[in-house]
């Protein structure tokens, strides 16, 4: 009687988890079929009207396929750069476990725990006139994600034996055929798990561009929500319209790799 009590619980607490994760989907999904009148009241009541439209007048008074392209841009240059750079310098950290090198990994370690000063990163772009262009905003993202890649990556390294490098050496490998030809291989598990994480990150990312754009053809799909939202008229049906069609190419980029994200956690975790 005791365990099925038990049992029970643990049931009613998952299912009060899960709601509390799917009520706020299942509210940006409706109110965005919604017209701007009921889609202000924010209820979980099925639109008396399905207004569809809204998906239409989202892309063209939003411009979002301007914003489409910028955030594909920003997520997919930023992250092929930053996962294979990252990768190039874990396998360096690992191997060449110098005093300097060894300084160098906790150093940059310690952004996963510092805050990002926008006011900061600013000047620095200012001063590199770099600030308000694509170029600025992409090594912004990039640089954000190198404590996570490499910290996740050299983990990996870690436990590949370096007797491979050995070998390619005496086969004539120099460093640069051995990372591409040898090990790049031989991350890809872990390569692929923080090349999706990091994407879905810098697509959603909302602060980024808004300290770093002030011209509207800079703005990712994330920023296109200000076309709706005003002092004095609010378009909330527009909103969730722009949510919804947001959060789109991230669900469709996580079904596609969830095995990678779940293979490369934890294909590093033991060592031989």
């Amino acid at each position: 009687m005791k365990k099925n009590v038990q049992t029970i619980l643990k049931h009613v607490v998952c299912i009060l988890l899960c709601l509390t994760v799917v009520l706020p989907f299942y509210m940006v999904l409706i109110n965005s079929f919604k017209n701007k009148g009921e889609a202000a009241r924010m209820s979980l009541a099925l639109p008396t009207e399905w207004v569809f439209s809204n998906y239409a007048e989202v892309i063209k008074k939003g411009n979002l396929i301007q914003g489409f392209a910028n955030s594909l841009i920003y997520a997919l240059v930023a992250t092929t750069l930053g996962v294979t750079l990252c990768a190039m310098a874990a396998f360096v950290m690992c191997r060449n476990r110098t005093k300097l090198n060894t300084f160098l990994y906790y150093f940059v370690l310690c952004g996963l725990f510092f805050p990002v000063n926008y006011v900061t990163l600013v000047r620095v772009l200012t001063a590199l006139h770099l600030n308000d262009t694509r170029v600025g905003i992409v090594l912004v993202f990039t640089s954000a994600m190198i404590p996570f890649c490499v910290f996740t990556i050299r983990n990996f390294v870690i436990s590949i034996p370096v007797e491979l490098d050995e070998a390619a050496v005496i086969d004539g490998a120099g460093p640069l055929s051995l990372f591409f030809k040898i090990i790049m291989p031989l991350l890809k598990p872990t390569m692929v798990t923080c090349f999706i994480l990091q994407f879905m990150t810098v697509w959603s990312d909302f602060l980024t561009p808004l300290y770093l754009s002030s011209k509207g053809k800079l703005f990712p799909m994330t920023m296109a929500v200000y076309q709706f939202f005003g002092k004095n008229k609010s378009y909330w049906n527009y909103i969730f319209a722009d949510i919804v069609l947001t959060c789109i190419p991230v669900i469709i980029v996580y079904m596609i790799g969830q095995k990678y994200i779940v293979g490369g956690m934890t294909s590093g975790a033991v060592k031989e």
